[in-house]
């Protein structure tokens, strides 16, 4: 890269984009009957398809190693080009060491200790705090001129009940430079922070959380609401004209489940009705005098605003569901997840010049709102496309686990979440190739790793090995 500027860089944001998500799946219909959910209970109440999980070979740190390594080398990038690291997860493995250190020995080979940045933590706001300390990083004085990459991934799983349905598994890594294809705009990001305890996990023996589903989903609005009112008055100082809904291509949303989403972008029709747009929605003007803060349950303005806006949903929002509803919740990578479901949902010919805005939340809470513009740059763009040009085959080749096989796989994990010593027991036969899994975990804790060789054999010679000095 080698290119350090004396002024503002240019047009900061994404360059290239990879997701990682593990080769085993539960299908979700058939988790229904196991669970003795009523029908459409998971696949039509929550929107989800099949949910992605991790066997006991799998950690976060696993997960990160095969993201960052699978994007480097797709994109032929040097580590000796990357200048600040961020990781944004919550599923803690070390309460002090981050997992930015862990991924530190992909880079010794190449001599680059010279790495900024270590790991943000709270809930599923982890990634974006991530992505902004590596964008502000390339625009302040400290800026060396190298890239910075942002890692998000979790495991997000939960005991035997209704709300085990709501898990997933993935990571997402994005480089971010100057000159991008996929434009952080300036001047309109809103944030809400406030304390909650929505969502939280005091317990740290446990991988599980303490969830008030009610007020979750009430935090998750209240943030919604405050970031995009923010959102609009920022657009209007910056551009001199009101936004709303119309005003962007597309809006994209952290994913607990699908059907939240939905709902989520009605809440924005809501909010533009409200602040008088109705006009633009006609089936709405009997409601643009409710106070907002009053209508977080309200069903029959949430069926209404949802059935006038279902159009206009399936064109902006929609196409960004369809990892998640085949994945899960990835909690931190899964806005970013979203992002990347979008693109592979488009040609690069059509988004070009598009305005995406993304709207992160983290329980306890955190959230901000903030936009994307898709630059003109063709090269740059399909270049970032070829790094995802697999996912769908991806997808397509993972392993379906009967069930009863994953509750005795979620079992295991229970137990030996935060075991010493401990050696995985599951096969690894059906991981993808240049996936990286658990190998042991040692009497003092210290995690070895190794990968999976990309041409699929498992012979002694081809692996690599990583642990934890």
């Amino acid at each position: 890269m080698k290119e350090k500027m004396s002024n503002w860089p240019v047009d900061v944001g994404i360059l290239a984009v990879e997701i990682y998500f593990p080769c085993h799946y539960v299908d979700q219909a058939e988790l229904e009957e196991f669970d003795g959910a009523s029908t459409g209970k998971y696949t039509i109440g929550l929107g989800q398809t099949t949910m992605a999980f991790c066997t006991d070979r799998e950690d976060v740190h696993s997960l990160c190693l095969t993201v960052v390594e699978r994007l480097m080398e797709k994109h032929r990038i040097s580590y000796t080009d990357i200048g600040r690291l961020e990781v944004g997860t919550e599923t803690l493995v070390d309460k002090s060491k981050s997992v930015k250190t862990v991924l530190m020995q992909l880079f010794e080979r190449s001599g680059n200790s010279d790495v900024e940045g270590v790991d943000s933590t709270n809930a599923c706001y982890g990634g974006t705090a991530a992505l902004f300390n590596c964008a502000n990083w390339l625009e302040s004085s400290a800026w060396d001129g190298r890239y910075a990459l942002m890692v998000a991934s979790d495991i997000a799983v939960y005991p035997r009940g209704n709300a085990r349905c709501t898990g997933g598994a993935g990571a997402v890594a994005f480089l971010l430079g100057p000159n991008a294809p996929l434009i952080l705009e300036r001047g309109t990001r809103s944030t809400h922070m406030q304390h909650a305890y929505d969502f939280y996990k005091p317990n740290m023996t446990s991988e599980y959380p303490l969830v008030d589903g009610k007020l979750s989903a009430a935090c998750y609005l209240v943030a919604l609401d405050k970031c995009y009112k923010l959102y609009k008055k920022k657009y209007y100082a910056k551009h001199s004209k009101s936004f709303t809904v119309f005003q962007a291509d597309a809006f994209l949303f952290h994913t607990p489940y699908c059907k939240l989403v939905q709902k989520s972008f009605a809440r924005l029709v809501m909010n533009d009705v409200v602040d008088g747009q109705h006009n633009n929605w006609p089936s709405l003007e009997s409601h643009k005098d409710v106070e907002l803060s009053e209508t977080f349950f309200n069903k029959e303005i949430e069926k209404a605003a949802m059935k006038a806006s279902l159009k206009m949903f399936e064109e902006k929002t929609k196409p960004s569901l369809n990892l998640s509803t085949r994945i899960g919740n990835m909690y931190t990578a899964s806005l970013y997840g979203a992002l990347i479901s979008f693109l592979i949902s488009h040609s690069a010919e059509k988004l070009i010049g598009k305005r995406i805005v993304l709207f992160s939340y983290g329980s306890g809470l955190s959230s901000t709102m903030f936009s994307i513009r898709v630059g003109d740059k063709m090269n740059q763009l399909k270049r970032l496309y070829t790094g995802i040009s697999d996912v769908v085959s991806r997808l397509d080749s993972r392993t379906k686990i009967d069930p009863a096989v994953f509750d005795e796989i979620m079992a295991l994990r229970e137990i030996t979440c935060h075991t010493a010593p401990h050696s995985p027991v599951a096969d690894v036969a059906a991981f993808f190739p240049g996936t990286w899994y658990l190998t042991n975990i040692d009497e003092t804790y210290r995690r070895k790793y190794e990968r999976k060789p990309l041409d699929g054999t498992d012979s002694d010679q081809s692996k690599t090995s990583l642990r934890l000095l």
